[in-house]
């Protein structure tokens, strides 16, 4: 559903990079573009084509009422006043996705949910690439999905948050899947469930929708064209046999699970859930199998960042919310003593979940920054620190032989850090000084 947007007045809110995507896609459309940004001196602004009216530091109703269509940056909630009033005067309010959606011309494999979806859109895309197919993967990983049009692709492999689908409605995934559920985001949401209904969205129009048998929230009332994934009891699941662990779809076994690179449940979930979307797709199982042999993960998720003396040291800094810490924790084990590194900002999410799977013998805590104290509650082995550093550099003289030390903090990294990147560098190089 291609639309014409010449000499449209078009209001993008928010620059960095995928506000310039929006900007490069509009200017070749003839749109008239103005950009508004609320930050008093956004990204971008120098590669800002100098003849698009800019305005920063708030947001300009003006200019708002006067557009025949807004652009709204994932960052910013319509339910903001200024937002609402274009919405209340009859102008239509999109995101980059949607932009994207009514050009795309090919199939669209969109994947969604708290935890796990950065690696599974990238394992999806691999198995896509062994198939001889030409991959354009974006959204809310890397590239921002318009950048993927000026691409000759064969098929599109888009990560995409709640933010992202809440402004989306012409999605029409060849597969689709909602990972999992658990709080987050929820300084934005009213509660659980205005957040799960912001994902929900992803199934709209799918041919296939994957679900997460593990999950009820993850599933819809009524769903005709549902596959599941899940350790027992689903379409695709894990068979464990003498001792050995193998990733089945239906009867049929995919791979044993010690031939992949991925280690941990979690990723075994993340691979039937992968698994489950590129067969639906018209992925031949040949090329799952070699991409599923061939990935390493992603930096800063489950990643073992560096191992000395008996010592395995983790990085595990992209668990911005507590689902992902409880995921990375599920089914871990280790000989030793496991010494959890904690703390962030939390973004008011609950954090009770995480209790029952801390307080144990062999587990510590170290807590540190916005949320520690909160963290620190939870667990009568946890120790308070300022800082991430300040932490490991009392925890370093206590370890030993068969100990992990896991950096999973269940928050987000912007109290203290420019990114969850940078926190997990940081970890990495505090790591390689033992």
């Amino acid at each position: 559903m291609q639309t014409c947007y010449k000499n449209k007045k078009v209001t993008i809110i928010g620059l960095g990079k995928t506000g310039l995507s929006c900007v490069d896609f509009l200017l070749a459309k003839q749109a008239e573009v103005r950009v508004i940004d609320t930050r008093a001196q956004p990204a971008g602004t120098a590669q800002l084509a100098k003849n698009v009216p800019l305005h920063t530091g708030s947001l300009n109703q003006q200019w708002l009422l006067e557009s025949d269509l807004i652009i709204i940056s994932p960052g910013l909630a319509v339910k903001t006043p200024e937002i609402q009033t274009a919405l209340a005067a009859g102008i239509e309010v999109i995101g980059d996705i949607e932009l994207f959606c009514r050009e795309a011309k090919q199939p669209i494999i969109a994947i969604t949910g708290s935890n796990g979806k950065s690696t599974v859109t990238s394992l999806v895309a691999e198995m896509a690439k062994a198939a001889g197919l030409k991959v354009g993967m974006g959204g809310n990983i890397g590239i921002p999905a318009l950048s993927l049009l000026n691409q000759d692709h064969d098929i599109y492999v888009l990560e995409l948050s709640s933010f992202q689908l809440e402004t989306t409605y012409s999605l029409q995934a060849i597969s689709a899947t909602v990972l999992n559920i658990s709080e987050d985001h929820m300084n934005r949401y009213v509660d659980l469930e205005d957040y799960r209904q912001a994902k929900l969205k992803i199934y709209h129009h799918a041919q296939t929708a994957v679900i997460n048998a593990e999950d009820v929230l993850t599933s819809v009332d009524g769903l005709k064209n549902g596959v599941s994934f899940g350790e027992n009891n689903a379409d695709y699941w894990l068979k464990r046999e003498n001792g050995q662990s193998y990733l089945m779809a239906k009867d049929e076994v995919v791979l044993a699970c010690d031939e992949m690179k991925l280690v941990g449940r979690h990723n075994m979930m993340n691979a039937l859930a992968a698994i489950a979307l590129a067969q639906s797709a018209g992925i031949d199982l040949a090329s799952i199998r070699c991409a599923l042999r061939e990935f390493q993960g992603l930096d800063h998720r489950f990643q073992l960042a560096h191992f000395a003396h008996g010592v395995r040291w983790v990085n595990d800094s992209k668990a911005t919310n507590v689902g992902s810490t409880v995921a990375a924790l599920t089914g871990l084990q280790l000989d030793g003593t496991l010494h959890l590194l904690l703390g962030g900002d939390g973004k008011g999410a609950d954090f009770s979940e995480l209790a029952s799977l801390i307080n144990q013998p062999h587990i510590l805590c170290y807590c540190f920054g916005q949320d520690g104290d909160q963290l620190a509650a939870l667990s009568a082995n946890s120790q308070r620190f300022s800082t991430m550093e300040e932490a490991i550099n009392a925890l370093r003289p206590t370890l030993s032989t068969g100990d992990m030390v896991l950096l999973s903090p269940a928050c987000a990294s912007l109290d203290q850090f420019t990114c969850f990147e940078q926190r997990g560098d940081e970890f990495t190089r505090l790591a390689k000084l033992s």
